[in-house]
């Protein structure tokens, strides 16, 4: 049996997030310093550039890892790829290569626990539920899941939404049932959520951090003519039709 106090706060670290069988650590400042980096630490800590790590436990469930995210395991975890042979590892190398994610994510099971590799990146747990069961996510935000979920890729419905969107021809696609854990250069609290019932949103460059799949997305004009659209000083701008949700980030 392995016991462990990373649950337990202290003054330097804290359970800051939960959610199913993922909760995030933060550690609240840094104080693994010399007098040469001790300044510069103590401001990112005022700034909330905070060290976080994101634990999982395992109970008989299954938890997908970005591939090399795992720090340590406990417990009688076992690890497998995600390859069924050949043909799949060749269409994963593709799938990975056009999205900025690995090709590869191990699968973890058993019983124990597993930590992540701590990041100073925000770390952003969300409910498949809340998003009707499909999220598109932004290039390089994924970093865990339930093993319920299916990791795939979504190609743009148009070339024009690749060309001109400024989000690439293929994103990060999570379907299922569960919990995923994602990496975000924003924190939680300042992304802005629209939630749209048969409606559309505008906006003005690639703030959309995440997006319900159901949702169509393509780049219009902001006027009907190139004419306006250029006296505008708005030009293109990617919209989002339908049903779903998106998180946009302000900046």
């Amino acid at each position: 049996m392995v016991r462990t106090n990373i649950f337990q706060p202290t003054e330097v670290r804290d359970v800051v997030a939960s959610a199913g069988n993922f909760s995030v650590v933060e550690y609240k400042r840094d104080v693994s310093v010399d007098s040469v980096s001790a300044e510069t630490k103590y401001f990112m800590a005022q700034m909330n550039m905070r060290k976080r790590q994101v634990i999982a436990r395992l109970n008989g469930n299954g938890i997908i890892l970005q591939a090399g995210a795992m720090q340590v395991m406990t417990g009688d975890v076992q690890v497998a790829t995600n390859v069924k042979g050949a043909g799949d590892f060749f269409k994963k190398m593709i799938g990975g290569s056009v999205t900025g994610e690995s090709a590869i994510k191990p699968r973890y099971t058993g019983q124990g626990f597993v930590y992540l590799e701590p990041t100073y990146k925000y770390i952003i747990l969300e409910d498949l539920d809340t998003w009707g069961g499909a999220v598109t996510i932004d290039d390089g935000m994924f970093l865990a899941c339930d093993d319920s979920v299916n990791v795939g890729v979504v190609a743009r419905s148009n070339l024009s939404s690749a060309a001109l969107g400024g989000e690439g021809l293929f994103n990060t696609s999570l379907n299922g049932k569960g919990i995923v854990a994602l990496e975000s250069r924003v924190p939680r609290e300042e992304l802005i959520v629209l939630d749209l019932e048969n409606d559309c949103v505008k906006i003005d460059g690639n703030m959309a951090v995440a997006w319900s799949t159901s949702l169509q997305f393509t780049v219009e004009r902001t006027t009907a003519t190139l004419i306006g659209s250029a006296a505008s000083g708005e030009g293109l701008v990617n919209v989002y039709r339908g049903t779903g949700r998106i998180l946009m980030a302000p900046v």
